[in-house]
């Protein structure tokens, strides 16, 4: 009834500015119209970026080959492949829906693009095609990825029979940095050949078809991976519960399952969304450049600034891409002389290292790469060390985020230690209040850091920069997203090091090993060593626990580039909307503006839904999926559970996977269009709500769900108390923490930033349906038409997903 309300006012409240055409109309400039380094041009000089993609390319190749010719014993090569057939499975399934998915998007650039716009068909269809280049990029990577990591999670179980550590390390850091190249690298090709070959006049379109493309690209594969993951995990977990089964028992047909989840929702997911993460705050630092810095404000120079500053966040991404590579090999080099042959390690102390090392080796670089390719900006010879320093702002928060995350989600944390022992007495009870605890604080002490890096930031931005462009400080936070992902490869290894080793445990115990008669004998025959089978247990449930760490770590901060680079999407939005922040026109972006003010509320309204929506998805399917693991779990047998029966669980995961995520999908789509159609001051308080929830949401629920994980962990591995009354506490905690952390947390990233980029799109479309004809009615129509049909998939994401018995 408020919508309606609001529609229907809305005419009363403000009429739409006359608006000049937004991101998707930014013509690049000649990128040789500035000189660096000692006359090189500026597209010259970006050739030469095309050369270490290249090379970045060749990295990730050398190791999925190196990780592929791994010694491995056939019975758990045979339990990978089918793992990785089932992934293949699901993901060729997602594509298809994905094709579906674009078709809601292709509309909207058709009519927008070729008919509000005018757009010669060849330019239209130039934009549709980037939009399917973008995902078709965040569908690639997350392919890769199942790929590398389904070699290397065999590959890390049977090293771990040896009974040394630093292989169970090694193996899975080589599959994520071999992720991380191939990801970053790609990513990096594409924009830059965009920016290198596509006309300037087209180039601006073809930016934003290709965020909306990843960006949709990683919020599916996010969402239902997620979804996929949760169901199939909380459905093998349970078991141990109710059957008093071990951990990974070959009798469960859930366990399969539950492996493809680990591919599909900490490998797909995170590898999609870092994708379109890197390449979404690119957009937006583009976008901003090319509206921010103009005549009125830089003067006649203006174009030549934008040049520079083009040039420079590009090379800037270039050289950290560069330093992520030399710190893993010295990282390589100085665990290596510790740890390969000590009996027992700190599996998170290395990885600690690198993240440090990466940060420090990019930071010093980005001081001596921004004098050199900046020395001087409008005659000011000092902005290079403020621009480096705002970039290191970012940069360190992609170290120091992850140290305040293992306050709360480590196995070291008190705040685990708190989960453990409240679960001794209080049971089940206590166990979740305790992690509810831990996500609520976590909230506080990651939002005042990243509060703190982004104040520097704003200090910097004070010194000098608003004599280049309009608000400097919008800028200065693009530039802290920007830095937050600098050392890409490395932050996408970390994460990607979770699903190797929670694999690893699942591929020895379903290999059955240990049973195979003469296999002692066999494996010191075919490969020189002798197992020690108990202690290679040991080390994989341990290493387990350090993934389980730095998956966590890497959550915040991507939803933290999330926020800050959808910011500076949404001044980009404002800039367009108030013909170059005409002071008449900013006063609408205020609480006294009551279209603004009503926008913050449904965007809060929205973020508390979908977090909703997607945990309703998970209990749906986790209970079909426990229902069916009951009917057909062979107790009375020790034969491995069928491929059939681990198949139907997998058919249960996507089923449900796919029904959730287009529920989801359609409640964003139509919710965004609906409040774009409202009135373009109360879309903008609805992004900036958005953001804003959702970044705490967010932390909190990732880092409650990291401690219950890792409390459960303790138990296991530190207590040796499996099957006790307080493992059955801590297991019940984990299966709560299940979906906050891996379906809902991580998905609101791509979430936020697929309605803010789509959202540039829809905003255009409902102004210029209102300049067109200022008294018409037909945007606020269709404003009430498109939130009635988002109510209804709104209604279907709960009532249609009920849990209903037979």
């Amino acid at each position: 009834m408020a919508i309606l309300a609001m529609a229907g006012s809305m005419p009363l409240l403000a009429q739409p500015a006359e608006h000049h055409g937004g991101e998707a109309n930014l013509i690049l400039p000649d990128l040789n119209s500035a000189t660096f380094l000692g006359g090189i041009g500026g597209r010259t000089l970006l050739m030469g970026g095309l050369v270490v993609c290249a090379f970045g390319l060749l990295f990730g190749l050398l190791f999925y080959t190196k990780l592929k010719n791994m010694p491995v014993h056939k019975s758990m090569l045979e339990v990978s492949e089918l793992i990785y057939e089932t992934c293949k499975t699901y993901l060729t399934t997602q594509g298809k829906f994905l094709m579906i998915l674009e078709c809601f998007i292709g509309v909207i650039i058709l009519f927008y693009f070729g008919y509000l716009q005018a757009m010669p068909l060849y330019k239209v269809i130039i934009i549709l095609l980037f939009s399917l280049v973008g995902i078709a990029g965040s569908y690639g990577v997350a392919a890769f990825g199942i790929r590398v990591n389904t070699f290397a999670n065999s590959r890390t179980s049977f090293a771990s029979l040896r009974g040394k550590p630093f292989p169970c390390y090694d193996i899975p850091l080589q599959a994520g940095m071999s992720i991380g190249m191939m990801l970053i690298s790609v990513e990096l090709l594409l924009m830059l050949f965009i920016l290198l070959f596509v006309p300037g006049e087209l180039a601006g379109s073809c930016f934003i078809g290709f965020a909306i493309g990843e960006s949709l690209g990683a919020a599916a594969l996010r969402v239902a991976g997620g979804i996929f993951t949760k169901i199939a995990d909380i459905g093998a977990d349970l078991m141990k519960i109710v059957f008093k089964i071990k951990e990974d028992d070959v009798r469960n047909p859930g366990v399969i399952a539950d492996c493809t989840g680990d591919n599909a929702g900490d490998s797909v997911g995170p590898s999609a969304d870092g994708f379109e993460t890197y390449g979404v705050t690119g957009v937006a630092l583009i976008s901003f450049i090319l509206l921010g810095i103009n005549e009125k404000v830089a003067g006649p120079t203006y174009a030549t600034i934008q040049v520079q500053l083009l040039v420079w966040i590009f090379v800037m991404r270039v050289m950290m891409m560069i330093a992520s590579g030399v710190s893993y090999f010295i990282n390589h080099g100085i665990a290596k002389a510790r740890y390969e042959n000590v009996d027992k390690m700190n599996y998170e102390t290395p990885l600690t290292t690198l993240v440090w090392l990466t940060s420090i080796l990019s930071i010093v670089l980005t001081y001596i790469v921004s004098y050199m390719m900046v020395p001087e900006l409008k005659g000011d010879t000092s902005l290079w060390w403020k621009l480096a320093t705002v970039i290191s702002c970012g940069t360190l928060a992609g170290a120091l985020i992850p140290e305040f995350v293992k306050v709360f989600t480590s196995t070291e944390s008190r705040h685990v230690r708190e989960v453990v022992i409240s679960s001794k007495e209080g049971g089940a009870s206590l166990n979740i209040l305790s992690g509810l605890i831990a996500g609520n604080f976590s909230a506080y002490w990651l939002g005042f850091a990243m509060l703190g890096l982004m104040g520097i930031a704003y200090g910097v931005s004070l010194l000098g920069l608003a004599s280049l462009m309009m608000a400097p400080a919008v800028f200065a936070l693009g530039l802290v997203a920007f830095g937050f992902l600098g050392m890409g490869p490395v932050t996408i290894a970390v994460d990607s090091y979770g699903p190797v080793t929670d694999n690893a445990q699942s591929v020895y115990e379903l290999s059955m090993i240990e049973s195979i008669p003469g296999i002692e004998k066999e494996i010191e025959k075919d490969f020189g060593f002798k197992p020690n089978f108990e202690v290679a247990k040991d080390n994989l449930e341990e290493n387990d626990g350090a993934g389980n760490t730095f998956k966590a770590t890497a959550k915040p901060v991507l939803i933290g580039t999330a926020v800050v680079g959808a910011t500076t999407m949404i001044f980009s939005i404002i800039v367009a909307l108030t013909n170059g922040l005409d002071p008449s026109l900013v006063g609408n972006l205020s609480i006294l503006h009551t279209p603004f003010f009503f926008g913050l509320i449904a965007g809060g309204a929205v973020i508390y839904w979908f977090t909703g929506a997607s945990c309703q998805a998970v209990s749906t399917g986790a209970y079909r999926a426990v229902e069916f693991i009951k009917d057909n779990i062979k107790l009375e047998s020790t034969e491995k559970a069928s491929v059939e029966d681990s198949k139907k669980v997998v058919e249960i995961c996507t089923k449900y996977a796919q029904k959730g995520m287009f529920n989801i999908f359609l409640v964003v789509f139509f919710s965004t269009l609906a409040f774009a159609f409202i009135e373009e001051y109360f879309f903008i308080g609805y992004l900036i709500s958005i953001a804003i929830f959702g970044l705490y949401q967010a932390i909190f629920m990732a880092n409650a769900g990291g401690a219950w994980d890792n409390a459960k962990k303790i138990v296991e591995t530190e207590m040796k108390a499996k099957g006790t009354d307080l493992h059955a506490a801590c297991v019940v905690g984990d299966t709560v923490g299940d979906p906050f952390k891996d379906t809902s947390s991580v998905a609101l990233n791509p979430i936020i930033k697929f309605t803010t980029l789509f959202g540039l799109l829809a905003v255009e479309l409902a102004v210029s349906m209102r300049k067109s004809d200022p008294s018409s009615p037909l945007s606020h129509i269709l404003a009430v038409i498109f939130f009635l049909i988002s109510t209804v998939f709104v209604y279907r994401s709960f009532y249609g997903m009920r849990i209903e018995g037979k």
